[in-house]
């Protein structure tokens, strides 16, 4: 394994591929259903199989939803466009081609802006293409194959960027924005576990300061962020080692095995002209008017970056917070609602990006609290009725039964002392009681300090406010 001073003579270079299926009642050649989960071949057909004579007929909501796409990506829409037939003999594709785009897509040139530990970067977006999914393969091991057709003509559109990401991180930030973008548009459900929302990262190092692109591998259809990430650190690091050894990489398609944490090597990379790409003779020119782009614009609901660009305005957010919040539609709409609720919105925002966050498993996004409770709890909060502490348990507490925050605190007496007197009284009694932790303090560990801020809290049932504690703590520590 080379040195870590090692890896950071170099750099990657990493460009995704994003396929993402789209919310289309039928494929996009036949009147096939989408649904996911059916029984193996129960949603295909003569054409989506590629029987002999069968002609295929676009479904025109497929464009709508992929121009929908490219404007909410600032891409340029083409007012003309045609498909391609991209040839190529695999299992899955029955009739050894799939219907793509090749020279002329139907989106281009368009951009996402990210949130790095460098502040904000562009990402490029080449193009944005129509085609078809293929079939699935079913391995039996030690029995065979078996192919299930369902999926193979349901609708995609592949959004590829250009190679403008440099770190695994980047490649996170791009994905969950992207990902963000199209369930705004609601053009696909993007689930990532259902494959409707996955990608192929192509990647490849250079020394740091070099201009020459180095030889790519190609990591295919990883359908979470975590992946992602752990496919592009491991790929790079096997590459810098392989360069550092002297041997010689070669463009090839790798897949990345969830459970080692590695790439494989599965084929040698093929290029456009292996796959002998030609106009579709069956299917006639995609034409766009400028009305129909207008319309299709004017159907596109605020984005993200214009609901960032507000929480950034009026609440004061940071860019990396704004940012998160808007990742998830629902979640923006949710925080919406309980910041026009309370004279604490970044409070309220925070709490959401902390404790929240911590409560959603993946790829969730209901929030079981009503959003009126949640804003009186950051309101308590924010007027200093209830600490820190506090605040993260009522929200738990209402995770697991949703009624009114106030008669919780009233209750079960969870109102924070404040008054110094009582305060002072608490600190007192823990410095008679706990002489080592003292004598420590004075002796310059600052662990002793926070043990003994510890005692008080404990002495109060956590209901103490912090701030003051500390405060009389270091007063009468110092006499």
């Amino acid at each position: 394994m080379v040195s870590q001073s090692t890896i950071q003579k170099y750099e990657m270079v990493i460009g995704l591929e994003v396929h993402v299926e789209l919310k289309t009642k039928t494929k996009i050649f036949c009147s096939c259903p989408t649904d996911f989960g059916a029984q193996p071949n129960t949603q295909c057909c003569p054409i989506c199989t590629g029987m002999p004579g069968t002609l295929p007929v676009l479904n025109r909501q497929v464009v709508n939803f992929a121009v929908k796409a490219g404007l909410a990506t600032n891409c340029k829409i083409a007012s003309d466009t045609k498909q391609h037939r991209k040839n190529y003999f695999y299992p899955d594709l029955p009739k050894a081609y799939q219907i793509s785009q090749y020279d002329l897509p139907l989106c281009e040139h368009g951009y996402l802006d990210i949130e790095t530990g460098n502040g904000t970067k562009r990402i490029g977006i080449t193009r944005i293409h129509i085609e078809e999914d293929a079939g699935k393969l079913v391995h039996l091991e030690g029995e065979g194959t078996l192919i299930d057709c369902n999926r193979g003509g349901v609708a995609l559109i592949e959004i590829v960027s250009e190679p403008d990401i440099r770190s695994a991180e980047e490649a996170k930030a791009y994905l969950q924005k992207l990902r963000a973008v199209i369930l705004y548009t609601g053009v696909s459900d993007c689930k990532m576990n259902e494959g409707s929302f996955r990608c192929d990262v192509n990647l490849s190092v250079r020394k740091k300061g070099e201009k020459k692109l180095g030889t790519r591998a190609e990591m295919k259809n990883i359908n979470s962020f975590q992946f992602a990430v752990k496919a592009i650190e491991y790929e790079f690091a096997r590459q810098v080692e392989a360069l550092e050894s002297g041997e010689k990489l070669v463009q090839e398609t790798r897949r990345f095995d969830q459970n080692t944490g590695k790439t494989y090597s599965m084929r040698s990379k093929e290029n456009a002209d292996d796959y002998r790409y030609f106009p579709d003779p069956d299917l006639p020119i995609i034409e766009i008017t400028d009305d129909e782009r207008n319309a299709l614009g004017a159907e596109i609901p605020t984005l993200p970056d214009a609901r960032k660009a507000k929480y950034i305005e009026e609440y004061g957010l940071t860019a990396y917070a704004a940012e998160q919040l808007t990742i998830q539609r629902e979640i923006a709409d949710y925080f919406e609602k309980a910041a026009e609720l309370t004279s604490h919105p970044t409070l309220a925002a925070n709490m959401i990006l902390s404790d929240v966050s911590r409560l959603l498993q993946p790829d969730e996004t209901e929030i079981p609290i009503k959003p009126e409770h949640f804003a009186a709890v950051a309101q308590m909060s924010g007027d200093g009725r209830i600490n820190s502490g506090t605040c993260r348990s009522l929200v738990q507490m209402l995770w697991e039964k949703d009624i009114d925050p106030e008669i919780i605190v009233r209750e079960k007496g969870l109102e924070q002392i404040n008054d110094e007197a009582v305060l002072s009284g608490f600190v007192k009694e823990v410095i008679a009681q706990q002489p080592k932790s003292v004598a420590d303090y004075k002796a310059g560990k600052a662990a002793a300090f926070q043990s003994l801020i510890g005692q008080v809290m404990k002495k109060t049932s956590g209901r103490g406010n912090p701030v003051k504690i500390k405060e009389l703590m270091t007063e009468l520590l110092e006499d």
